[in-house]
């Protein structure tokens, strides 16, 4: 499997893990600006959002001129970039047919089913040769789903339907990966609703479908668990041999007698809903219980904070949010705290 890359290498400073940030809500930035924000905010590094004006991975992937640029962009700011983030790409893979993919795709594409998945497996291709050539490790990002639209199984949902959703993903993602492989680059899938793993039982069945498939695994994120009636420490602690990335973001249910977790097509941020995204430590998610499962494995990628807070400044939440991730993250301890009393 080209270079071997492994997630329990040590990638994070003396003081703890390396503490980035997740670009994609902040592509209005240019990089340049992106990179002195990040830093000022406290940062060690960036999960550099392949959209907007972050990364090109076209051109990241055949013009090596362009990923020094990118490079250099990062070493100016003395930033770390362990992973890129391509989630709009790999969506446009496994959903099909969708008028929404047209805002991820380009806009000459709008309306072409065909030609917008076609886009999304080259760029997506693109995705692992332009991390390898910027220094990254790791592609997060979504995988997109054929079967989402059937979550709720009615009308009546087959077996047959679902392995075959399943089958499809497969078969659509092996020729990427392969490109993944050859070229050392992992791919972690953020479970999400949307996604063809969104809990735990669709994360354990893709596994198993990708179990010949080691560069496929899991960014684990708790914010899109923690509403579903997913304990996140749990999830983390079954699936960490597959877990290549972390996200630390958080969300709060907020039922009311009249919310329900479905959220009525409210959008984010409105105080109707059940649940909303919140800034760490503003929500439901308890940091401490998935730090001490990620030192139990002895996990030491970076910890990406990816904001999102619709009810708070982002300059203001994305800066609490870093100091908040430093508080939160310990190391284990080396020795047994009853051995200094041993006989």
């Amino acid at each position: 499997m080209g270079s071997k890359i492994s997630i329990k290498k040590k990638r994070g400073t003396d003081m703890g893990r390396l503490v980035t940030i997740m670009t994609s809500q902040w592509a209005d930035l240019d990089l340049d600006t992106m990179c002195k924000i990040a830093k000022e905010m406290g940062y060690d590094g960036i999960e550099l959002a392949c959209q907007g004006q972050h990364l090109d991975v076209k051109r990241a992937a055949t013009e090596p001129d362009y990923a020094k640029e990118v490079r250099d962009t990062l070493k100016k700011y003395d930033l770390k970039c362990e992973a890129i983030a391509a989630h709009v790409i790999g969506q446009c893979v496994g959903d099909y047919n969708d008028p929404r993919l047209d805002n991820f795709a380009p806009p000459e594409l709008a309306g072409q089913p065909d030609k917008i998945r076609a886009w999304g497996i080259e760029y997506m291709k693109y995705s692992a040769i332009a991390a390898k050539n910027i220094g990254a490790h790791i592609v997060t990002g979504f995988t997109g789903s054929p079967i989402w639209k059937w979550f709720y199984s009615f009308p009546q949902t087959t077996e047959e339907m679902i392995r075959d959703g399943y089958q499809q993903i497969y078969d659509l993602w092996c020729p990427i990966l392969d490109v993944f492989r050859e070229n050392g680059i992992r791919f972690a899938l953020e479970v999400h609703p949307g996604e063809i793993a969104f809990d735990y039982y669709s994360t354990q069945r893709i596994l198993q479908v990708f179990a010949d498939r080691p560069e496929f695994g899991i960014n684990f994120d708790p914010s899109h668990l923690i509403w579903q009636g997913v304990t996140p420490h749990v999830f983390l602690n079954d699936f960490i041999d597959r877990v290549y990335h972390v996200h630390m973001k958080d969300a709060a249910v907020t039922l009311d007698g009249r919310a329900g977790l479905l959220c009525s097509h409210i959008d984010f941020g409105d105080l109707r809903r059940g649940w909303n995204f919140r800034s760490l430590g503003h929500g439901n998610v308890n940091f401490e219980e998935i730090i001490r499962v990620l030192n139990a494995h002895d996990y030491e990628g970076p910890l990406s904070v990816e904001w999102e807070d619709s009810g708070m400044d982002r300059i203001a939440g994305a800066t609490e949010a870093c100091a908040f991730v430093r508080k939160a993250d310990f190391k284990k301890s080396a020795i047994k705290f009853d051995s200094a009393i041993a006989n």
